[in-house]
């Protein structure tokens, strides 16, 4: 699979509109349906300086997207994760890559300490994703999301990194 990870672009607006508007997509986020190119671009594209947005792209087609909010002030060691992969192309890794490269640039360019998310419950591919690259569930937020007429749960869940030992010189 020739997958390509890059930052998101303005020009990726309109393929991350309809990426976020799939159903399958939408059903794991907060997303409500038929969202507006210009409501994407706003909560995507105006995150300022401390809002990392990667996309995926199987030769072309942007079939996944992984955002790393970076916090500030005294929680400025943490870092809040979302991400979701076209309804298309689940479960062929382009999830695992994405969260890789998110975890490689929190723990080696940002020095983060605590990464975040919130997973609903009912999403077993994503729960196994993430506990798998070192997330642990931390606890469980009861009648958290409003979906399809029916309020269902989600996990918190964090990743915590020790800090990285100072270099010894020769």
């Amino acid at each position: 699979m020739d997958l390509t990870i890059r930052a998101a672009e303005p020009r990726d607006l309109a393929a991350l509109t309809l990426l976020m508007n799939l159903p399958d997509y939408r059903f794991g986020t907060l997303r409500l349906p038929f969202e507006s190119e210009e409501n994407v671009r706003k909560r995507l594209f105006e995150g300022g300086a401390n809002m990392v947005l990667l996309v995926s792209l199987l030769e072309d087609e942007l079939v996944g997207t992984a955002s790393l909010h970076r916090m500030t002030g005294r929680r400025a060691h943490v870092g809040a994760i979302g991400m979701g992969v076209h309804d298309a192309y689940a479960r062929r890794g382009i999830g695992r890559r994405l969260l890789e490269t998110v975890l490689d640039m929190a723990d080696n360019w940002l020095g983060l300490r605590r990464l975040e998310l919130s997973v609903n419950v009912d999403n077993a591919p994503a729960l196994h994703l993430y506990q798998s690259c070192g997330f642990d569930i931390e606890g469980r937020e009861r009648q958290s999301i409003l979906r399809d007429g029916l309020l269902i749960d989600a996990f918190t869940m964090s990743r915590l990194r020790e800090p990285p030992r100072p270099a010894v010189a020769d």
